[in-house]
């Protein structure tokens, strides 16, 4: 065989090697983006299930959950009005006025309660949620990253959770207080829409359990080399700011609801920082190791 054959073969081995490994890599790909699917349809499956059952109970969604925080007989509206009494304190004592709500849509009632009842699901279903994405990713992780990170789905959704109870018990009611009751001129009343109230107790609620997740997010944000412990302490100030702001802008204007507020947020900072500690150390002492 002469020279000019074998290379022309040894190119079609190559060739044929590299088009398999390819072939493969697609097939891997592809294997993946099915599994993600199955997660994802078990994920909305959950999601359904739940928000079916919270459509069904729109009698205890509505009245005893969503519209209950304007009320002066919400849990939190009657044990700030018994501080500010303890206290002689006038402006503990919120909505004690009930908010005032209206639809101005024909279809908007339906549709809330549709809106409201996928909202519903989401939050019951993020146990399971949580679980599908760490099933999806759990294989992608090394041994040691399995065992370290093997209490994420339970600890993930406890901080969502409570995340998610205390935006609704805290920062909703003050937020409706301050909100509902503010006005720019005693001629114009405030007359809330259905859709804005509603849209506001979720946000907040949500916003609030993704907020929890601050330590979570230190941790795989510190595992992959994006989020250091320097950082956070460089930019502490910034975020006490932030939060100071955030908890004097929805709080009535004493120093104990803003301290109410704002000293979850600040310990849970902090523990995103020991968290992250904790993590980069790890990481260098693993590669000295080497």
């Amino acid at each position: 065989m002469s020279e000019s054959e074998n290379r022309e073969e040894q190119s079609t081995k190559k060739n044929k090697k590299s088009k398999k490994i390819t072939e493969q890599a697609e097939m891997s790909f592809l294997d993946h983006l099915e599994e993600l699917r199955w997660h994802i349809i078990r994920s909305a499956l959950a999601i359904v299930v739940f928000a079916v059952a919270a459509f069904i109970l729109k009698d205890f969604i509505f009245n005893t959950v969503i519209l209950n925080p304007r009320t002066p007989d919400f849990w939190t509206n009657r044990m700030l009005a018994r501080l500010g009494d303890l206290v002689g304190s006038e402006a503990l004592k919120i909505n004690q006025k009930p908010l005032e709500i209206i639809s101005i849509q024909i279809a908007g009632q339906f549709m809330t309660h549709i809106w409201v009842s996928i909202i519903a699901g989401m939050i019951l279903s993020s146990p399971v949620i949580f679980y599908e994405f760490w099933r999806f990713i759990k294989p992608a992780l090394y041994a040691n990253e399995k065992k370290y990170a093997s209490g994420a789905v339970f600890f993930t959704t406890v901080l969502f959770l409570l995340g998610v109870l205390f935006g609704y018990f805290l920062i909703v009611p003050l937020s409706i207080h301050f909100l509902g009751s503010y006005n720019v001129s005693g001629d114009v009343a405030n007359q809330i829409n259905l859709k804005s109230y509603i849209g506001s107790v979720t946000s907040i609620s949500l916003a609030a359990g993704v907020v929890f997740l601050i330590p979570i997010f230190s941790f795989f944000l510190s595992k992959v080399g994006i989020l250091t412990p320097q950082f956070m302490k460089t930019y502490r100030r910034h975020a006490y700011v932030i939060m100071l702001l955030l908890s004097a802008i929805i709080t009535p204007p004493d120093i104990f609801s803003q301290v109410m507020v704002c000293f979850p947020l600040v310990f849970l900072y902090e523990i995103g920082i020991i968290i992250s500690r904790r993590v980069v150390k790890k990481r260098e002492k693993e590669l000295d190791e080497i």
